[in-house]
């Protein structure tokens, strides 16, 4: 079981936790939860080192979370993707990030024409979350999996290697010395 650790110093620490695991031996890793971070280090750690690695994984989230699209660019960046991919017959009414989506990548609701992306595709790279971001305006035109589907996203030269980047992740989630969760 970990011990937790509240940070010491700094205002930016605030939302922060920081989890401390006698298993855990070499690594640290950090993630979002809701509003807060959660940093996972070894328990032999001090404490001066312990904030150092805090702040790195601090800079490391915030620069990937630098590299996703912010929420006005999101239904632009739909636009144009419906209109290069779509012939622009794929209109969104909404699209958001979402926090409470952890076993799908994105859903979206034809009846409103809003499209909810997880907040996990965040710090992927930009081809992955258009891929989704295409999956999603293609079932706002075809609802289901079937051949007509997939025929909309043929044009996305991205495809397989997005579908790819995505089960690596899912892969990668399921091994139990690589799950953050189960590490502590």
């Amino acid at each position: 079981m970990g011990v937790l650790s509240n940070s010491r110093n700094s205002s930016d620490r605030s939302g922060v936790e920081v989890r401390r695991s006698a298993r855990r031996r070499r690594t640290v890793s950090a993630y979002r939860e809701g509003d807060r971070t959660i940093v996972l280090v070894p328990a032999r750690l001090s404490a001066a080192e312990e904030d150092r690695w805090v702040d790195v994984m601090l800079r490391r989230l915030a620069a990937r979370e630098e590299r996703a699209y912010d929420p006005a660019e999101l239904t632009e960046r739909a636009d144009r993707l419906s209109e290069r991919y779509l012939e622009g017959k794929a209109q969104p009414r909404s699209v958001r990030w979402v926090t409470n989506q952890n076993t799908r990548w994105g859903s979206c609701t034809p009846a409103d024409g809003s499209i909810r992306l997880s907040h996990r595709l965040q710090g992927t790279p930009r081809y992955v979350i258009d891929y989704v971001l295409l999956h999603e305006l293609a079932h706002l035109l075809v609802p289901g999996h079937g051949p007509a589907f997939w025929r909309l996203l043929e044009a996305y030269p991205r495809t397989e290697r997005a579908r790819g980047f995505l089960e690596g992740i899912a892969t990668a989630g399921r091994l139990p010395h690589l799950h953050p969760a189960r590490d502590e």
